[in-house]
């Protein structure tokens, strides 16, 4: 072994050892930090199946797949990271001796050409989406005018359209630069074999070996093998040497990922594989349903309003963030200029965690009424820094309370993440923290929860005229008092159905229908009252429970196993919260079973509509319950010139800006979300605008007034379209 094979020996082992050691180090750092979030029982079990999902969506890129370009170039990428291990492994024996290679398989031609053919579309992939990233980098635009009269908050605005804008960019590069100097390593220690006549294998199993062997003809064979040993312990070292960086710098989520979105992915909400969307987190204390009659405020954190009061999954989220900014993208707060960036908010929240980690780890803490609960000498080794970071308050200081509120809690954020990232779960638990402790929230939040309350629903409207929509009628509506359980479905109207004018329009041409289809029906009439959807995502789970379960009760005592509902709202609230209460109902949306009604021959369309329709997604139909078709069939039945999309439409549909409570408060920043949406389903040219939601119905009904078009187009439901096209 010669003086070169010795150095480079030591320093690949001196490397390997350093880097290796600071990395378990901060892993295990990492994982300490993850235990000091709250127990989350609801990650355990069906083992089998989270392995599978992990696999499908790591391996098989499933979820990065829908972004073709991005997703095939990173699956290409992702398959170098792992798949060139061991070529790493080999140089540790090139380091030796140059003309060493992995047993067995090392001159084997099958694996000499596999491994050829991913660090060349590992090198394609790293190439593309480095462009892709230098193509998208943040250019900053003048700041939005406030429109006349609305308040301007004290949050950052976005000042760029860029996903990647607030990102730490230096860390994206250098991962790139590592991947593309392992793949440049590789290529030229086996162009400097081929040159050296040291390859055992054939020229086809090696193309772009040869082709870059050029490069080193008439290189005498000591100069190759000792540029081989050199280039093998750079190799080793840029490959270390990511590690070393990941260790130095434990909020690198972009690092990170690679290793924490296995678990991350593992662990999710749904194991099945679905993004946690439809049902929120449930509110839970130290890991068990809240019980609001033996809980004590006082003692048991409501909520989420310090950071080591999210769960260890929320933890660990915030660990994986990648900073692609694809949430961000998509968010309708976001796009429409206020404060809210779901990546962002994440980043914030990690990074805040991590400062404040020491103070945790030492025994710091606050109580109910804010007082320390750790000893001077537990903190006396404590950072001054980590000690500051422990006064701030999780929103107030870390978060500001417009981006906790600018949320419509429309799911978009959670069906782009690549890592399933549970972005709406943590923020309606740092609402429920505000509202429950704090009562810290917008002012008309105040006259939505009272209006509940008291009346039962978010208008504040007489409870006992929950029936009058069936005035007019030319048939008689059951209720279910009086309907003996003859009835296959019973129909829940909700408070906007039952209340808001337009909605009712909406209800009586559902009931109309299903009369005429010959189905069975019956309505809970005055029993029935909001289902709470509102009060939790604002925030007020308790307000929530004490509706559900007044709800469940009313339900099961009437004996119901199949509701049909118009609000999407509800439909979710019904299918997929009330389980956890005791009510288990097959809860469908009135465009599913028209769809089937019509399908069947049980209703028959006779005239088409014309001059243009198109559909808006419901947030809450459609990415939250994944239902995408049965409207569309509707609607392809009676359209004369067929539907029209917008260019934004199923899965990434835009909000219309009423989920998350929303609908009940004032949007004082920036753009309206529902303009902006409007402006869109106008400009298909369409002059129906059809919509499967009540909510929906009245914030796109607005929109198109504010873009000046109301007298043109026409927002109206999915039945009532039906209805129109069942009359010659």
């Amino acid at each position: 072994m010669g003086v070169i094979q010795i150095v480079a020996t030591v320093l690949a082992v001196a490397v390997t050892a350093i880097a290796i050691t600071l990395f378990v180090r901060t892993g295990l750092s990492m994982i300490s930090i993850l235990r000091l979030g709250a127990p989350d029982k609801s990650r355990g079990g069906n083992r089998g199946q989270r392995l599978l999902t992990m696999l499908k969506e790591t391996v098989g890129h499933t979820r990065m797949l829908r972004w073709t370009l991005v997703g095939a170039a990173h699956w290409f990428v992702f398959v170098a990271f792992i798949g060139l291990f061991p070529i790493l492994v080999e140089a540790y024996l090139e380091v030796i001796n140059p003309h060493w290679a992995l047993p067995l398989v090392g001159a084997w031609e099958p694996w000499v050409l596999l491994s050829e053919a991913i660090a060349t579309f590992g090198g394609l992939g790293i190439i593309t989406l480095t462009t892709l990233r230098l193509l998208n980098q943040p250019k900053n635009k003048p700041a939005p005018q406030a429109p006349e009269g609305a308040e301007t908050s004290d949050a950052p605005a976005r000042k760029s359209t860029s996903r990647f804008e607030r990102s730490y960019q230096w860390q994206a590069f250098y991962i790139e630069a590592t991947i593309a100097g392992i793949i440049a390593c590789f290529f030229t220690i086996r162009a400097l074999k081929v040159a050296a006549n040291d390859l055992d294998a054939a020229a086809w199993a090696s193309p772009v070996s040869h082709l870059f062997a050029n490069a080193f003809s008439g290189a005498d064979h000591n100069t190759l093998f000792t540029a081989i040993t050199i280039v093998a312990v750079v190799k080793i070292g840029i490959s270390w040497a990511f590690f070393w960086v990941l260790a130095k710098n434990i909020t690198m989520g972009i690092g990170w990922h690679r290793i924490t979105a296995f678990f991350n992915i593992y662990f999710k909400r749904d194991p099945k594989g679905g993004p946690a969307l439809g049902a929120v987190k449930p509110a839970t204390v130290r890991g068990e349903p809240i019980d609001f009659e033996e809980a004590d405020p006082e003692t048991d954190p409501f909520g989420v309003g310090q950071v080591e009061h999210f769960s260890w999954k929320g933890l660990l989220d915030f660990s994986t963030c990648t900073e692609c900014g694809r949430c961000q993208s998509q968010c309708p707060a976001w796009n429409t200029e206020k404060p809210l960036s779901p990546k962002l908010l994440i980043m914030n929240l990690r990074d805040h965690a991590y400062a404040k980690s020491p103070y945790l780890l030492a025994g710091g803490g606050k109580d109910a009424m804010g007082e320390e609960t750790a000893t001077e000498e537990q903190l006396a080794n404590v950072p001054a820094d980590a000690l500051a970071e422990a006064e701030k308050s999780l929103v107030g200081d870390v978060i500001d309370p417009d981006i906790l509120w600018s949320c419509t809690t429309c799911g978009a954020c959670v069906e782009q993440c690549p890592v399933d990232i549970e972005h709406v779960d943590h923020i309606v638990d740092m609402r429920r923290h505000q509202v429950m402790i704090e009562s810290a929230f917008p002012s008309e939040a105040q006259t939505l929860m009272r209006n509940l309350e008291n009346k039962g629903n978010p208008w504040g409207a007489a409870p006992n005229t929950r029936t009058d929509w069936t005035k007019g009628l030319d048939f008689e509506v059951q209720q279910v008092d009086s309907a003996s359980g003859d009835w296959d479905y019973l129909f829940w109207v909700g408070c906007a159905g039952a209340f808001d004018d337009k909605a009712q329009k909406t209800t009586r041409a559902v009931a109309t229908l299903l009369h005429e289809a010959g189905v069975k029906f019956a309505i809970l009439g005055n029993g029935e009252t909001c289902t709470g959807d509102p009060a939790r995502r604002s925030g007020n789970e308790f307000l929530f429970s004490m509706l559900a379960e007044q709800n469940v009760e009313t339900l099961n005592e009437a004996g119901a196993t199949k509701i049909v509902a118009t609000c999407p709202h509800c439909l979710n609230t019904l299918g997929n919260e009330y389980g956890e209460l005791g009510g288990h109902y097959e809860v469908v949306h009135h465009t599913q079973l028209l769809a089937d009604l019509v399908d069947t021959g049980k209703l028959t369309p006779v005239s088409k509509m014309e001059g243009g329709l198109t559909y808006h997604d419901p947030c809450y139909l459609g990415r939250h319950n994944r239902v995408f078709s049965p409207p569309r069939e509707v609607l392809g039945s009676v359209a004369a010139e067929g539907l029209t999309e917008m260019p934004r439409n199923s899965e990434r549909s835009f909000c219309c800006g009423a989920g998350g409570a929303r609908m009940w408060m004032e949007e004082k920043i920036g753009k309206r979300i529902n303009v902006d949406r409007s402006e869109e389903a106008v400009a298909t040219g369409a002059k129906t605008v059809a919509v499967g939601c009540p909510f929906c119905s009245t914030m796109i009904t607005d929109g198109v007034n504010a873009t000046g078009s109301g007298d043109d187009v026409e927002v109206v439901d999915v039945a009532q379209v039906l209805l129109r096209s069942m009359k010659e």
